[in-house]
């Protein structure tokens, strides 16, 4: 056989072979674009998010100090900035922009502008270069952006606005018949006035530029206000029985009819429960301090009883009040945030013989029938109108609400769906249930640790748009 003649197949295929090493040059180019996009893009959003956080951090804490004019040195000292306190290694030659830390006084947020700053805002801008790995092969060696945070002054919350807040306490027999092991084993009403008390701490109720004269309880520079109602609801002849330390008179509370008149509010929104911003101590002659038992010789706001709870009324007439307050406010060119918080330990069960006026066959306010339901309608509206609706369901069971039957719902879905947000959603971020009794609650093991938070909520610096005016 002539081997020369064999097939020339196979030295046609053998003569290809340099044409796959070409596609694979091709491929691995294409392959180490890919990585440098995944890999450098990648590096540089996590970088980003890095620094993000740490200009968000200096915005807060400088904003925390408003309004001393060392905001902007405290802004620094927490930035991502060489010698700042969140710096990263991976972000090299942070800096920060030229003209920032920047302090500035917004006219949209209705917090006044104090001295020495003479700020309520600041802004934080920082700029990152973070090096390059695969893309330096295109020419590429580092990337550089920037990362902007604003962030508003505590004094009225360190949110947009001051606050009109408006404390409704359930002092209905059953509590003061259960105490709570959590709380030194006291009454579950004076752990309620105790957790007030706590709120009052925590708030702002002047400017720390002072307060200036104070008239019928309300600072001349007032930032957050608070009044306190309870229920079931009382007149005037039964209110001595409260002992209040007998400074607080019909004469100096408001009446509301939902739909028969009763007592409901026994402080309007006050802002002399402490005598500065900077006060560590409670005023003990505020009669808002008196009515939470903070003042010596007083037990605080008591339980009036005889009646069976009822939501609906009393979260109207604090609306009312707070509606009022806001009126009052704006017309002293102040724009405020309206705030309820609601503590009850039981669903609602009034009935007939407690109220006149009362349905007994339509759930319709006011009812006998669908009391929790009625409850709900009343926050929603609150909500929906603007206001800021907290519900601390304290010794709720998550048993029924007795007298809703169709639909029926739990206690505890009660409060939850008080704790509304606009549009009839619950939020549970203002929904509370000291030891976790109720599902979906924000986790907290005590009463006075859920005053805390919700101080914390209302009083420390948050971030704002950074557009905001």
């Amino acid at each position: 056989m002539n081997l020369n003649n064999a097939s020339i197949v196979p030295r046609v295929r053998d003569g290809q072979r340099g044409q796959s090493l070409v596609m694979v040059m091709v491929l691995l180019v294409a392959f180490l674009g890919a990585a440098a996009l995944v890999i450098d893009l990648g590096n540089l959003y996590y970088s980003y998010q890095q620094l993000q956080a740490a200009t968000q951090a200096a915005a807060l804490a400088g904003g925390q100090a408003l309004p001393s004019s060392t905001a902007t040195t405290i802004a620094t000292k927490y930035s991502a900035t060489t010698g700042g306190m969140n710096t990263h290694s991976n972000l090299s030659n942070v800096t920060m922009v030229s003209g920032y830390p920047l302090l500035k006084c917004l006219t949209s947020t209705g917090v006044p502008c104090s001295a020495p700053a003479n700020a309520n805002a600041i802004v934080v801008k920082e700029q990152a270069t973070v090096r390059t790995y695969f893309a330096k092969i295109f020419g590429v060696n580092s990337l550089t952006f920037t990362s902007i945070a604003t962030a508003s002054a505590p004094g009225g919350g360190g949110r947009n606005k001051p606050f009109n807040v408006m404390m409704v306490v359930d002092t209905t027999q059953s509590m003061v018949n259960n105490t709570d092991p959590n709380c030194s084993n006291q009454t579950r009403l004076a752990c309620a006035l105790g957790g007030l008390r706590t709120l009052l701490g925590e708030l702002s109720p002047c400017a720390l530029s002072g307060c200036g004269t104070v008239t019928n309880g309300n600072a001349q520079h007032p930032i957050d206000e608070v009044g306190l109602q309870v229920f079931p609801g009382f007149t005037s002849a039964t209110y001595a029985a409260d002992d209040i330390c007998g400074s607080i008179t019909a004469s100096m509370i408001s009446s509301y009819t939902y739909p028969v008149t009763e007592v409901y509010q026994v402080v309007a929104p006050s802002s002399d429960y402490r005598t500065s911003d900077t006060a560590g101590s409670l005023f003990a002659s505020s009669n808002i301090v008196k009515a939470a038992g903070g003042s010596s010789g007083c037990t605080g706001v008591g339980d009036v009883g005889g009646k069976g709870t009822y939501y609906a009324s009393i979260i109207y007439s604090a609306q009312a009040a707070l509606i009022s307050q806001q009126s009052t406010r704006a017309t002293a060119g102040v724009r405020s945030q309206n705030v309820l918080i609601l503590l009850s330990d039981g669903d609602a069960n009034i009935t007939s013989s407690d109220e006149t006026g009362f349905s007994t066959t339509s759930p319709s306010y006011p009812s006998t029938k669908q009391q929790c339901h009625q409850a709900i309608t009343a926050a929603q509206a609150a909500a929906n109108a603007g206001t800021w609706v907290y519900a601390i369901a304290y010794g709720s069971t998550g048993g029924g609400c007795t007298t809703d039957t169709s639909p029926t719902i739990t206690d505890c879905a009660t409060m939850q769906n008080i704790a509304s947000s606009p549009n009839a959603i619950p939020d549970p971020a203002k929904f509370f249930s000291p030891g976790g009794a109720c599902p979906n609650s924000r986790s907290t093991s005590t009463l006075n640790s859920v005053f805390t938070a919700i101080g914390g909520d209302l009083t420390l610096a948050h971030l704002l748009p950074n557009n905001v005016t």
